[in-house]
């Protein structure tokens, strides 16, 4: 199985008040493709800062990440954006839509950052709407939709570039039971469907079951219970 995300050794410290201060040390993680592995831990754990440095948000104080094989460190800023762009497809707690746009737009504006063929981004943009069940919504703004149909948006905006990872951070946290399991659902499906690989930072114990792996973030590892 190829591992599409590989984090090796990553420690991150800052300096507290004087003394340094480790929230991540030496962490490991490997995921496979068609894998989507949740990471849980309690408040202050380093979750969002494990988070940042997978999406290439933050360097890591040592340590290596790698996409497809490829380490992404000791990029340029320039080369890091073209990375997020093009290799990582992000899902938010909210689904950080852009207010003045259709759904169809949201996941054009996607495609046009990433220099994409129009008519191949308006054929992209069909199927993927299809895929997440909301062809018939593809006109309609975004204060129009319900919170699950603004998060499959959302993920079809994701996926949109073809990443090769995708990181979802507390994606079900604004939804009730029934949608939260069916957004983890759609990602699930589509993950193993399409070959990526993908983490998702969650408290939400219900769509546990959804995932291939559980992890808890404890004293700045990884591990599995």
């Amino acid at each position: 199985m190829r591992k599409r995300l590989v984090l090796q050794g990553i420690t991150q410290t800052f300096d507290d008040g004087g003394s340094q201060r480790t929230i991540l040390d030496q962490l490991d993680l490997q995921v496979g493709e068609g894998e989507l592995v949740a990471v849980m831990g309690p408040s202050g754990s380093g979750k969002s800062t494990f988070l940042s440095i997978a999406g290439a948000l933050l360097e890591p104080t040592d340590g290596e990440v790698l996409l497809d094989g490829t380490s992404i460190m000791g990029k340029s800023k320039t080369d890091i954006s073209d990375v997020r762009l093009r290799q990582l497809g992000f899902i938010f707690q909210s689904a950080n839509l852009i207010p003045y746009l259709k759904v169809e737009e949201q996941l054009m504006v996607v495609a046009k950052l990433a220099g994409m063929d129009k008519s191949k981004a308006e054929r992209r943009a069909g199927e993927l709407l299809e895929t997440v069940g909301l062809s018939h919504r593809r006109k309609a703004y975004t204060d129009k939709l319900s919170g699950g149909e603004r998060q499959r948006v959302a993920i079809a905006r994701a996926l949109m570039n073809d990443p090769a990872v995708l990181l979802a951070d507390e994606p079900t946290a604004s939804l009730d039971a029934e949608r939260g399991l069916d957004i983890v659902g759609t990602i699930a499906r589509l993950v193993k469907e399409q070959g990526k690989s993908a983490v998702m930072v969650t408290h939400d114990e219900r769509i546990l079951p959804l995932c291939s792996r559980v992890l808890f973030l404890e004293k700045g590892k990884l591990v599995a219970h």
